[in-house]
């Protein structure tokens, strides 16, 4: 990934690997669409080459799936949150993709004016903010919250050059069990590595990974400068104070401090074919 304005995309990498390297690794992060998400989950997306989308699992409104909170700057009030009204039909077991916009036309009016008193001030709002209509013409369109913040992640995620590609865990064959249904997500992609958030160490099993050759690797990133808050923030913070070109190669740094390689003598992920994935039993989820 090279430096970008936020429209332009990174120079092709075609023919930069020579025959007698290993070969480079393909790795998955696996996350919940959120609301213009914070720095660390961008960061972890941006450091992969499949962001497959968790909208299939239980929608949490304690969480940043409908909200996100702007401005670091230190001082009394300086924090806000920018949320959207959400509905569950199925109440707290609704699944992400079913959770619903409560008040479309309200939250298309509200976002940009809250996301302007915080950044107006910034060079990179006017041109962020000629990019947010493709946002906000989703509230006209479609009640379907995933599809929003989906949106406003694939709006930072072309704003600092990802050319990675996205799936959706809902339409993907997968075991019920936490651990094995991560590993055939990612087995699926062909994936060598996958990225997993200090969380998921907690309670991950590697032997479902085992299987696809699949190696898991804990995504760290800065504690300084723009980092110090990126567990909390919103990464649009990062991106009005210092502009996709500056937040592209921070990003980078990130991205090539994970192993690139596949280690010699290892062998490529022993993937299921696809039609032995189909017949894996999926989870059920109410209004599916």
């Amino acid at each position: 990934m090279t430096p970008t304005s936020l429209f332009c995309a990174p120079d092709s990498t075609a023919g930069s690997l020579t025959s007698d390297r290993p070969a480079p690794a393909r790795v998955c992060a696996i996350h919940q669409p959120n609301l213009f998400p914070r720095l660390a989950t961008l960061a972890k997306i941006v450091a992969a080459d499949y962001w497959i989308v968790l909208d299939d699992v239980q929608f949490a409104r304690r969480d940043y799936q409908h909200r996100a909170r702007l401005s670091a700057t230190p001082g009394p009030g300086a924090a806000r949150w920018l949320s959207i009204a959400t509905r569950l039909p199925h109440g707290r077991s609704t699944p992400i993709r079913e959770a619903r916009l409560a008040d479309p036309i309200r939250c298309r009016r509200r976002l940009p004016q809250l996301l302007a008193d915080c950044y107006r001030r910034s060079p990179y709002w006017p041109e962020f903010r000629r990019s947010l209509n493709s946002v906000l013409d989703l509230f006209d369109i479609t009640d379907r919250l995933a599809v929003v913040t989906e949106a406003s992640t694939r709006l930072l995620l072309n704003a600092v050059g990802w050319s990675g590609q996205i799936l959706h865990s809902s339409v993907l064959p997968a075991r019920a069990e936490r651990s094995e249904r991560l590993a055939d997500l990612a087995g699926l992609t062909g994936a060598t590595v996958y990225l997993c958030g200090t969380g998921g160490l907690t309670y991950l099993s590697p032997d479902p990974f085992r299987t696809y050759s699949v190696r898991i690797i804990p995504f760290q990133m800065p504690e300084m400068g723009i980092w110090a808050t990126g567990r909390q923030v919103s990464a649009l913070d990062a991106l009005m104070l210092i502009g996709p070109n500056a937040l592209s190669l921070e990003l980078r740094k990130v991205r090539d401090a994970i192993p690139d390689e596949t280690p010699p003598g290892k062998a490529r992920p022993a993937v299921l074919g696809y039609q032995e994935l189909l017949e894996l039993p999926k989870p059920s989820t109410p209004g599916a």
